[in-house]
């Protein structure tokens, strides 16, 4: 009887640092999902929790500190400063452990103490900075991220610091559209037709939609959102704070947030069934669902 042999996958090369595991994830397709509800098409999940620090967001630390590198705006050994609700600060945390700059994390207290311990052992300083008053523990409004905020600003000038500044920097989206998005096209031999992002800063999604919409005109782009402040639904209800962390910061004027790429928006809850805008119903002033992509 013949040996049995594996069919190894293509692996990548010996990386000489954790920075050369950062991006190229495996994109799946959901197939028992789909069949158990009944769907039609093809479901397709990206694996991004596969890289180093278990999230996107280190994609965006490193695109922004090389970057900065490049530029001269962050000097050798230069400390870096962040406001974060935890995956950037994890990303930052590790990129900067690898090229040599301190790192600091301005959190919230409002966010899970598992978040910012997480920071800690990849050898970054964390700075908690007490909730807004009325705010609930576990639920970060944009009141307490405010706080966190002026206190980070308060940071990069003692310390002398770069600040990564993640819902500003356009090297946040442009991370996701050289990187994320044209991984996606390529795995999905351009089989996407839709794309769904629960969004946060904004620069995933408009990063991502530019890609794909680049290559494929007529693709149809989801923003998602807590179900229960849905302030770029701009939805009557929309409450100041919610369950979910890492997103939904309740700001509807996001500077990386290119709407004109949104078909429309999900609202999700952590407790129930996702919870669809109908029809992208009461868009805000100056939005059109049925709008072309911004130039790119």
């Amino acid at each position: 009887m013949p040996p049995r042999t594996a069919t190894l996958h293509e692996c990548p090369p010996l990386q000489p640092s954790i920075l050369g595991a950062i991006g190229c994830t495996p994109l799946i397709e959901l197939r028992r999902i789909v069949a158990q509800r009944g769907l039609r098409g093809r479901l397709l999940a990206k694996l991004e929790y596969l890289n180093p620090g278990g999230s996107m967001k280190d994609r965006v630390a490193l695109q922004i500190v090389r970057s900065a590198r490049a530029s001269g705006a962050l000097g050798d050994g230069q400390p870096v400063v962040e406001l974060t609700s935890g995956n950037t600060g994890t990303g930052l945390a590790i990129v900067c452990r690898a090229l040599g700059h301190p790192f600091v994390a301005v959190m919230s207290k409002g966010n899970s103490p598992e978040r910012a311990r997480m920071i800690r052992a990849f050898g970054a300083e964390v700075v908690l900075v007490d909730q807004a008053p009325g705010s609930i523990v576990g639920e970060v409004s944009g009141e307490d991220l405010d706080l966190v905020d002026r206190r980070t600003e308060e940071l990069v000038k003692e310390r002398g610091a770069f600040r990564a500044d993640q819902f500003e920097n356009p090297d946040n989206s442009l991370a996701h559209e050289a990187g994320t998005g044209e991984e996606i096209w390529r795995q999905s031999r351009g089989g996407v037709d839709a794309f769904v992002h629960f969004t946060g800063t904004g620069g995933t999604f408009a990063g991502v939609a530019r890609c794909l919409r680049r290559h494929h005109p007529q693709l149809r782009c989801y923003l998602v959102e807590p179900a229960e402040a849905r302030a770029l639904a701009a939805h009557p209800t929309t409450r100041t704070n919610h369950p979910i962390q890492g997103g939904g910061y309740n700001r509807p004027d996001l500077h990386l947030l290119d709407r004109s790429l949104a078909r429309g928006f999900l609202g999700v809850s952590p407790t129930r069934r996702p919870l669809r805008e109908p029809a992208c119903s009461q868009p805000r002033k100056g939005f059109s669902p049925a709008s072309p992509p911004g130039p790119t």
